[in-house]
């Protein structure tokens, strides 16, 4: 259940010789700006709390960023650099702008999703300079392998934040997809490794749901 919510990246590509002025470096860096504004229009299957529409990608980012200033003392690792984990966060949905958003439950749209989303990273962090095309992927990496104290907390401050408006929704989104309990335990296990506080959060939130009829057992 791929998802993009976005135009034909093609017919929107920045030229760079439109750019005025500046050095060559600047013109790279200003051209991702102007390309990464395209996450504004990839939608997600969550919702807002408010139940009013859908929310896109880069309102998630700057959420879940949020979160890790708000719940750093939950990190199963106390000595941990928060501005790499708010790096990571911040950067790893960029890739949807190409490959769309897939819906975490649609395990057709996922067997393809790493494929997708590398030819993605490639393109748009390749928009930069060569310094900062190395940095990027290597955080996008970071995040995706999950190997690391800081990207072990980012992935689970990724999934907590989806989570919460599930929950305070009366699992919409949950209901209107048919997802049950043991989907969404499956979906927030990493959590439990990068902070077991919030995961036992989760799994009390996951029960009142189902006791609550809103979340299939």
């Amino acid at each position: 259940m791929l998802d993009s919510g976005k135009e034909d990246a093609a017919a929107n590509h920045v030229d760079r010789k439109l750019i005025p002025g500046q050095s060559s470096r600047l013109k790279r860096q200003i051209e991702f700006i102007l390309e990464v504004d395209k996450l504004k229009h990839v939608l997600r299957q969550t919702i807002l709390l408010d139940r009013s529409r859908r929310e896109n990608s880069a309102e998630h980012s700057w959420h879940v960023a949020l979160l890790v200033l708000l719940l750093a003392e939950h990190s199963k690792e106390t000595d941990i650099d928060l501005f790499h984990v708010m790096k990571m966060l911040v950067i790893h949905d960029l890739v949807e702008i190409d490959a769309g958003d897939t819906y975490c439950y649609d395990d057709q749209g996922r067997q393809d999703q790493h494929q997708r989303e590398e030819i993605a990273a490639d393109r748009i962090f390749g928009l930069l300079p060569a310094d900062q095309v190395a940095e990027f992927r290597v955080l996008w990496d970071e995040f995706e392998k999950r190997e690391t104290a800081e990207s072990r907390f980012a992935n689970a401050l990724d999934r907590v934040q989806p989570f919460l408006h599930n929950y305070f929704t009366d699992g919409q989104t949950w209901q209107e997809n048919n997802i049950n309990s043991r989907q969404v335990h499956a979906r927030m296990r990493p959590v439990k490794a990068g902070a077991p506080d919030l995961w036992h959060y989760v799994n009390t939130l996951i029960d009142d749901a189902v006791k609550k009829g809103i979340l299939a057992e």
